[in-house]
């Protein structure tokens, strides 16, 4: 679906039925089985797209019980704040890191298979197909940590990953030179959780954002060094031309 993700496009389906008042605030949403056969999606989707609109207010999602219409529904879209790409990765480091080790606790056989099939995508030549397992490998962990204020909390930071143009950029220029390591360190992760060690999956977590986080500030003195040197090249020209004319 070009740019958008199956379960966005899923999640805007939904939101736009709740405000047709296909279902009015405070009442439960159709089983996932209904509303995948309803919109010709996966019960996997469907469960994607009710969590992003968990994360911006729209359902509460009740275990147990179901799938719940918000009845106060935010009023205005939520903002992203000025965050740097640093300051999402420390964030990430912090909150992922405990969700890794809170899902080794809980995450199920079927999940465990799911993260297996995303580390071998991640493998993918297509940059648009290893990224996109990238982000359901993360997801499919805060999932797993059964903790809906975890699985918010890390909704939003990839959203501030995808949707803050300085952070996607930056993100872009270390990830793309560097799909082996990232791979690798997704694999220790999976195996930490297939072996539901929390310790392990916590440290494997931290290794991964700690070496993302050298290759940043690694490339933000290559970009600052290129400036300088860009800079100095164009002040050199500047300074001959006058010479010659002097």
């Amino acid at each position: 679906m070009g740019s958008k993700r199956l379960f966005q496009s899923v999640a805007e389906q939904i939101g736009g039925l709740i405000d047709d008042g296909a279902y009015p605030p405070g009442t439960r949403l159709p089983g996932e089985r209904e509303l995948a056969e309803k919109l010709g999606v996966s019960r996997v989707t469907i469960r994607e797209a009710e969590i992003a609109l968990q994360a911006v207010g729209r359902l509460e999602i009740k275990t147990g019980s179901g799938v719940y219409v918000s009845e106060n529904p935010p009023t205005m879209a939520h903002t992203l704040p000025n965050a740097s790409a640093f300051e999402v990765t420390e964030a990430r480091l912090l909150v992922e890191s405990e969700s890794a080790a809170l899902a080794a606790h809980n995450i199920t056989d079927d999940a465990i298979e799911k993260l297996a099939g995303l580390v071998e995508l991640m493998r993918s030549d297509d940059d648009e197909v290893a990224n996109e397992a990238d982000e359901q490998f993360h997801l499919t962990i805060a999932e797993a940590s059964n903790n809906a204020a975890m699985v918010h909390t890390i909704q939003s930071l990839w959203r501030m990953r995808e949707d803050i143009p300085e952070v996607k950029a930056t993100y872009e220029a270390v990830c793309v030179h560097d799909a082996e390591t990232r791979t690798a360190e997704h694999r220790a992760i999976f195996d930490a959780l297939k072996a539901r060690n929390p310790a392990g999956a916590r440290n494997a977590m931290r290794e991964h954002f700690h070496r993302l986080l050298e290759n940043m500030l690694e490339a933000t003195e290559r970009r600052a060094l290129e400036e300088v040197q860009a800079r100095a090249s164009l002040s050199r020209e500047r300074f001959t031309a006058a010479a010659k004319i002097g």
